[in-house]
């Protein structure tokens, strides 16, 4: 592949050759990866556990698709730090310090295959404080271009205001994720069979407890317009957060 030739390959990782990254390196063409953050853990009655780490994927493969050929997608990290809902049987977690510690590896493995622009697109609240109290010590282990946000902090009180009938965002499994998920992969939502009143919860602190019921319900002003707004608002957020610092 020369380097006037526009490349052809994947924007995830792990669906490209060993080829097509080395060339796409050698080249000059990759010149930043996005890592999406995310989690394996309930999301109430009706939405599927992986809705973290699909979120943040999809945030970002389209972020990539937009910066084409600049910029690849790694392999998600889909257990995140999740001990607060470990009342819920199902839910995966790991250790603050483990899960920082293997994102690094992650964006350490990229520098050393020679990537300088690393972007982490978080897509669950938990990985957010873990990482936020490392960062400055995994920027200067990597020395590298590093920048870690959620994909949510796009949204401006107007824009929640405009589309989020309950005025919440991101809150748990509520109208912005359910609406998130109708529009990027609605089958991972299922009201079938759903029965909120009779379900057996394992929600031992009270408040924890209202807000679950108090989401569920908002849950069902989701619709996937909302989400296609939402999710476009996000995703043009993050294109331009790469975009930014691919230019440094």
């Amino acid at each position: 592949m020369s380097s006037t030739t526009q490349p052809s390959y994947p924007v995830k990782l792990w669906e490209m050759t060993r080829r097509q990254f080395r060339e796409g390196i050698d080249d000059g063409h990759i010149q930043g990866v996005i890592v999406p953050t995310g989690s394996t853990e309930q999301h109430n009655e009706h939405l599927a556990m992986v809705h973290d780490t699909e979120s943040a994927v999809h945030v970002a493969e389209r972020a990539a698709q937009k910066l084409y050929p600049k910029v690849i997608v790694t392999t998600p990290l889909a257990i995140g730090v999740s001990e607060h809902w470990m009342n819920h049987k199902g839910t995966l977690t790991t250790r603050p310090d483990i899960f920082a510690e293997l994102l690094y590896d992650v964006c350490d493995s990229m520098r050393r295959a020679g990537v300088r622009h690393v972007l982490a697109v978080n897509g669950h609240a938990g990985n957010a404080g873990p990482v936020r109290q490392r960062l400055d010590d995994m920027r200067a282990r990597l020395g590298i271009d590093f920048e870690f946000c959620s994909y949510w902090e796009a949204y401006t009180p107007d824009i929640v205001k405009q589309w989020m009938e309950s005025g919440n965002c991101p809150a748990h499994a509520s109208e912005f994720e359910t609406s998130f998920a109708l529009a990027a992969f609605p089958q991972n939502v299922h009201w079938e069979g759903v029965d909120y009143a009779t379900a057996k919860l394992t929600i031992r602190d009270p408040d924890r407890a209202r807000q679950d019921r108090l989401y569920h319900e908002e849950a069902k002003l989701a619709t996937a317009e909302k989400g296609r707004a939402m999710s476009e608002v996000a995703v043009d957020w993050v294109t331009a957060k790469m975009a930014e610092m691919m230019s440094r």
